[in-house]
């Protein structure tokens, strides 16, 4: 009797943005990636916070259901030189982790440097390293966009054994009420 593979687990990576939230979606089967979708949601760029937020919050739930991931990796927001512009791209990400958690995913979250790492092997590359290298480790036959192109990247740092900040170990856990139990 032959052991079958486990089933691929699949991952969605979000890199936050009040105007753009990149997206990503993979599948992780033992050490291979497999490229599913990428995207980005648009947010009217005149529109109010809220009705930013909003678009941010339902294009997620819309993702989310239609390519039901079951892990979720988001990047952590940088300190901008303007603080102002750091809180309303931190209200984004907000979104952004309320769609996941209302959806019971388990949530890693990482910064650009780890990403940056786990993908391009050195934290300071820029975001054209970053394109070419998931569109090479991913198959794929263009640059993604450099939005979708992060999200890609997040997924593909998660799918590489990483646990994100604060540590969260999603192998034999599940989500109850919205945490990782």
């Amino acid at each position: 009797m032959t052991a079958s593979a486990p089933p691929p687990i699949r991952i969605l990576g979000i890199d936050p943005g009040l105007r753009s939230t990149g997206f990503g979606v993979i599948d992780k089967a033992g050490n291979k990636l497999a490229y599913i979708a990428s995207g980005c949601i648009k947010a009217d760029a005149t529109g109010t916070l809220p009705e930013r937020i909003k678009t941010i919050l339902e294009g997620l739930e819309e993702i989310i259901a239609t390519y039901e991931p079951k892990q979720a990796a988001v990047e952590i927001v940088f300190v901008n030189v303007n603080p102002q512009s750091t809180l309303l791209l931190g209200q984004a990400r907000g979104a952004a982790i309320a769609a996941l958690v209302t959806a019971n995913l388990p949530v890693a979250e990482y910064s650009a440097l780890q990403v940056k790492q786990a993908v391009v092997g050195h934290g300071k590359a820029a975001k054209e390293q970053v394109q070419a290298m998931v569109a090479r480790l991913l198959a794929l036959p263009g640059h993604p966009s450099p939005d979708a192109a992060d999200a890609l990247a997040c997924a593909i740092a998660h799918a590489h054994g990483g646990q994100g900040m604060g540590a969260l170990a999603t192998a034999g856990r599940r989500v109850k009420g919205g945490r990782l139990v």
